[in-house]
């Protein structure tokens, strides 16, 4: 039976390139000459520090910038709440999605089924299984899902015929 995955993940090679890029242009930039103002990551977390509310939006507009140019979804970061540090100093968390949350899955299975499309979706952890019995079932789901879940960059894999 004809299936395939609809999955949720950025490519982290991608998403190392743009913050190694953001980095070499922060030290590069004038206006950030003599400032503390890096990105630092860690597994799916981006830590962008500066010693500004008015740096730290600029250091996110060249993050987001950079993972434009290389490809990786801005849809795919979520940003969090700035924080002080100490002094004038501020932090933000941006965290990278991975997977598919729960909510956002159910909402997929919904659309599916109310499409009325001849075909059986199901919650497979962090991704959606779509199973059907023709090719054009599946294809046409597939079109669904770009046109109607704008806020999540869908991605689809592990296609068997």
């Amino acid at each position: 039976m004809p299936s395939f995955d609809a999955t949720l993940e950025a490519d982290a090679t991608e998403v190392r390139n743009a913050v190694d890029q953001s980095n070499k242009e922060i030290g590069t930039r004038f206006d950030f000459k003599g400032s503390s103002a890096k990105i630092e990551q860690r597994e799916r977390e981006l830590i962008c520090q500066a010693d500004s509310d008015f740096q730290l939006g600029q250091v996110r507009d060249v993050l987001l910038g950079k993972c434009a140019k290389r490809g990786v979804d801005v849809r795919f970061l979520d940003l969090g709440e700035v924080q002080k540090v100490g002094g004038d100093k501020v932090k933000q968390v941006v965290t990278v999605r991975h997977g598919i949350a729960g909510d956002d899955a159910k909402q997929i299975v919904r659309i599916i089924k109310d499409s009325k499309i001849k075909v059986q979706a199901s919650i497979q952890g962090d991704a959606v299984r779509v199973s059907g019995g023709k090719r054009d079932d599946l294809q046409a789901v597939m079109a669904l899902l770009r046109k109607d879940v704008t806020e999540l960059p869908l991605s689809f894999g592990n296609f068997r015929d």
